[in-house]
């Protein structure tokens, strides 16, 4: 049976840099951080005092008023940045059978912030005074679910929760029900709201995050040799994958192609990658079969490129293992300005291939002052590059050892 074409036919964008697509992505190629001092709670007794926050965001603008208060902060994220993408690709359900249109939405945490408030009034209040939503407003699946309720989609629908590579699974799988014939429109991504006291505390209990507290915007820097560590961020991205019959029956714009992906696991550690990047070099040879492409012919890789010493090493080495070290290939971190959106990161960096490959300009790697030995490929240093890419892979590696990547093209008919 052959496989069914899969193009990008709506994206929406939530970051710490940006509120919706334009925005997020000429954030990108001005080299615009959003990482600063972090506002959500007193920090005093914290190590770590900074982080990539979402600004002036109403969760109104895409739930009502009750709805607000009986979802995480994750799940507005998500039902925004979806109805953002689904508006984006001009789409209406009653122009589309609701029961071929999907939904896949990852999360790597969930409502934490919720979790961390109930456990508070449990402990000072009692268990009667537990929210009779602290169940539905924790769980991961909600943000998929919630999603279907409000655009009406019965297809599908379901959440993906692999640590950092949350949403580039649900993307991924996404593709496949749309290949295989089981959904003609998947809304697919994730979303992340983990800036909380306990994830904080917990991120830096384990050394994972950069104290660079003076230097906000200068403290995540991929592949440099003076980087300590990731900053968390938080927001949410979403990308409508439409079968290409589909979308040109309609008329739609189309933004990308998705070609392949590659899914692996390291066996090897709770939390640290396999050497050399082992697990991930292997999802990216999978990614590339499957997507029918030759690693010289990628131009231009978005790195999971967090600002540890040790992953974006590895990852450097996975990368050369796989496309070799010279030729075209540009590789950059977007992280370097949202910091790691941890769940949703695969969904904005997914989101940066598809416009890197539809406007030709590839986004930088800002913060990059000083070479690393160990990191030795073209990361894009600092500013934008104008360059026409032909094929782009998508890297996204989680806690638990989990790897995803994703191989995106032009749409060339």
């Amino acid at each position: 049976m052959s496989r069914r074409r899969v193009v990008v036919t709506g994206m929406g964008a939530l970051a710490p840099n940006g509120n919706d697509l334009e925005s997020f992505w000429a954030a990108l190629l001005s080299g615009r951080s959003g990482i600063g001092p972090i506002t959500r709670f007193d920090t005093s007794r914290h190590e770590v005092k900074i982080a990539g926050e979402v600004k002036g965001f109403n969760p109104e603008a895409a739930l009502d008023r009750k709805e607000v208060r009986r979802n995480d902060p994750f799940t507005h994220y998500a039902v925004y940045v979806a109805t953002q993408a689904w508006a984006h690709a001009g789409l209406s359900m009653d122009r589309t059978d609701p029961e071929r249109v999907g939904v896949i939405f990852g999360s790597g945490i969930g409502g934490i912030q919720t979790h961390e408030d109930q456990h508070s009034v449990l402990m000072e209040k009692g268990p009667d005074r537990v929210s009779p939503f602290y169940v539905p407003m924790m769980i991961s699946d909600m943000a998929p679910g919630m999603i279907s309720m409000k655009l009406g989609a019965k297809g599908p629908n379901y959440a993906t929760v692999s640590a950092c590579a949350s949403a580039a699974h649900a993307i991924g799988e996404a593709a496949r029900k749309i290949q295989y014939g089981e959904a003609e429109v998947m809304i697919c991504g994730g979303s992340e709201a983990a800036v909380s006291p306990i994830a904080i505390a917990g991120f830096s209990s384990a050394k994972a995050l950069s104290t660079r507290n003076d230097e906000p915007e200068r403290a995540s820097r991929p592949f440099d040799a003076g980087r300590n560590g990731f900053v968390l961020g938080e927001g949410g991205g979403a990308v409508v994958l439409e079968e290409l019959e589909h979308a040109r029956r309609r008329g739609a714009e189309i933004w990308g192609e998705f070609l392949g992906l590659g899914f692996t696991a390291d066996a090897y550690h709770q939390t640290a990658m396999a050497p050399e990047g082992e697990g991930g070099a292997r999802a990216m040879r999978i990614a590339l079969k499957d997507a029918g492409v030759a690693p010289e012919a990628i131009g231009y890789v978005n790195a999971h490129g967090t600002s540890t010493s040790i992953g974006d090493s590895q990852e450097t080495a996975a990368i050369k293992a796989v496309m070799g070290q010279g030729g075209k290939l540009a590789v950059s971190s977007t992280k370097s300005m949202t910091g790691h959106l941890l769940g949703a990161a695969g969904a904005v960096e997914s989101i940066a291939c598809i416009m890197a490959l539809k406007r030709g300009v590839l986004p930088p790697t800002i913060n990059y002052e000083t070479p690393d030995p160990a990191c030795d490929l073209d990361y894009v240093p600092n500013q934008a590059r104008q360059c026409q890419v032909r094929y782009a892979l998508n890297n996204s590696f989680g806690f638990g050892g989990h790897n995803a990547a994703l191989v995106f093209g032009r749409f060339e008919g």
